[in-house]
């Protein structure tokens, strides 16, 4: 806890408690009491009006107090549910911070605003899918963004036309940090490709933070994809029975769709065919490529190596 924090919470304390003693806040914080005498020369003199009392401790002139937070019922369980998506999805040191911050809220409600919330906990849910292989990594690489240093790990891309070139050794400034579709992106510079890359931290191994500093661009601002390097075009016709489907789970890449007597048109951008493969081949027989005849081909070589695993058997 900082000196600000603490002194925040000293306030709370005595205004909860009416009188506190030196010693039980030293305890209380986990500092000395010569850090507490300071502490409390600090707030009066920014102006909180604390009367001490030799032997009995410290209390807040009457009349005094902080005005608690207070909170609607609809904005009590969104922010409950925020720290709940956000503890499903961190590691153990932010997922405790989110549980904590939780209770902390929970505490200043009403006692009926406390019944309707927790009613409502009961009634609303979000559950996503973890991905749990990387809370290491997810350490290191929050380190490093805050410490603006520059990272080195070797990476497994996921398609390379030599399957030689699939794992690199890369050294890159990381920005910042993107929790999407059930996992973890990173947004950062690489040195290698000399152009701001997004990088899957499953696919991440032997991650290093080195000596170096970097400083991030003044304009950053987070974007999911950079569709100026986007430059295949995907048009892709899903047939009447898939429609709805696929209109609740779009691709990333999908920049626009358009009714079609067939069925469902859609365009999509894509640096290469094989970003996009996986997610068509996930419509099996319900999707047909128009475009580009390079995707074709591809979609052609995976559904036969399909068809020679499965007839083996």
């Amino acid at each position: 806890m900082n000196r600000t924090d603490r002194l925040l919470a000293i306030v709370l304390e005595i205004q909860a408690r009416k009188r506190v003693r030196a010693e039980d806040l030293a305890d209380r914080f986990e500092v000395s009491l010569r850090t507490i005498y300071r502490d409390m020369l600090a707030l009066m003199e920014s102006g909180v009006p604390i009367v001490s009392i030799p032997g009995q401790g410290y209390s807040l002139v009457e009349g005094y107090f902080l005005p608690p937070l207070t909170f609607s019922t609809d904005e009590a369980i969104m922010i409950l549910l925020g720290t709940d998506v956000i503890a499903q999805n961190v590691d153990a040191e932010y997922r405790s911070a989110a549980q904590s911050a939780s209770r902390k809220i929970v505490a200043v409600l009403s006692d009926q605003l406390r019944r309707e919330v927790e009613y409502l906990q009961s009634s609303l849910q979000f559950i996503t899918f973890n991905d749990l292989s990387t809370p290491q990594t997810l350490r290191q690489l929050r380190q490093a963004i805050i410490q603006c240093r520059t990272v080195r790990f070797r990476y497994q891309s996921r398609y390379r036309d030599d399957e030689s070139d699939r794992e690199t050794l890369r050294e890159v400034d990381p920005y910042a940090l993107i929790h999407i579709g059930g996992a973890w992106m990173l947004i950062a510079y690489c040195h290698l490709r000399r152009d701001r890359r997004h990088f899957r931290l499953s696919r991440m191994e032997d991650v290093v933070i080195l000596e170096k500093s970097f400083t991030r661009p003044a304009d950053f601002e987070i974007q999911l994809s950079n569709q100026d390097d986007r430059t295949v075009v995907v048009r892709a016709l899903f047939d009447h029975e898939t429609v709805r489907r696929v209109e609740e789970a779009p691709s990333l890449y999908q920049v626009a769709q358009e009714e079609h007597p067939d069925g469902l048109l859609v365009t999509l951008t894509v640096r290469q065919p094989a970003d996009i493969l996986s997610w068509l081949l996930s419509w099996g027989s319900h999707v047909r490529v128009l475009e580009p005849e390079s995707l074709r081909e591809l979609l052609t070589d995976e559904a036969e190596g399909i068809l020679k695993n499965h007839q083996r058997y």
